[in-house]
């Protein structure tokens, strides 16, 4: 564990950012979010953040526009490109759930865009379902960019916050004090974010059509 921190905290700022910015952009605009949820990658930048070796403001205007960015990209592939996506191998597999994102996106309009934000598998398809459905680019804007913003700013804050509780325990209790409750904090965020995601696939699962 020790080990890993220093490693994190010790990585360049500028390297950090630059991953950090193409995770969260290639989430919708490459459907990297399929395999990988960029606010993993945030939370951990927030982290660094915390020990003074990045600017937090700087990560958080990085995250918020390439999440904005990204999604307006994968709006773009999903309206020029969308029906020949949906037959890729990579959709097939995932038909069901892409069905559920669907009729998650029909149901409730552009407000969607927002909402899908906070779940990692919609972050990755929502936009470009959008497009495919022909969403006024106008109203997709304005919910992506509030989603974007909440939700940029919200990752970066709780991966700040869980890193200045690793510092503060580490100063009042000592190296392995601090060792030991940046674990329980890190180990906290992992079973929070496998919980959304296992009752997002439950939902999603729910609302598959039957047979």
């Amino acid at each position: 564990m020790t080990g890993f921190l220093d490693a994190l905290v010790g990585v360049p700022a500028p390297v950090v950012l630059a991953v950090i910015g193409a995770l969260v952009f290639g989430e919708a605009a490459v459907f990297l979010g399929f395999v990988f949820p960029g606010e993993t990658a945030v939370l951990i930048g927030g982290f660094i953040a915390s020990t003074g070796r990045m600017s937090v403001v700087l990560l958080a205007i990085v995250v918020v526009a390439a999440a904005i960015i990204g999604d307006t990209v994968g709006y773009q592939v999903g309206k020029h490109y969308g029906p020949r996506l949906l037959r890729t191998r990579m959709f097939r597999k995932h038909q069901q759930r892409v069905a559920s994102a669907k009729r998650f996106l029909d149901g409730r309009g552009a407000p969607a865009i927002f909402i899908g934000r906070f779940t990692a598998f919609l972050r990755a398809v929502t936009p470009g379902l959008a497009g495919l459905s022909r969403m006024r680019y106008r109203r997709f804007l304005v919910w992506n960019a509030l989603g974007g913003i909440i939700w940029g700013i919200g990752c970066v804050a709780l991966g700040f916050v869980a890193g200045s509780s690793y510092k503060q325990a580490e100063k009042w209790l000592g190296r392995g004090g601090g060792i030991a409750v940046g674990a329980l904090v890190v180990v906290a965020l992992g079973v929070w974010m496998w919980q959304r995601h296992r009752r997002a696939r439950s939902r999603g699962d729910q609302m598959s059509p039957m047979g």
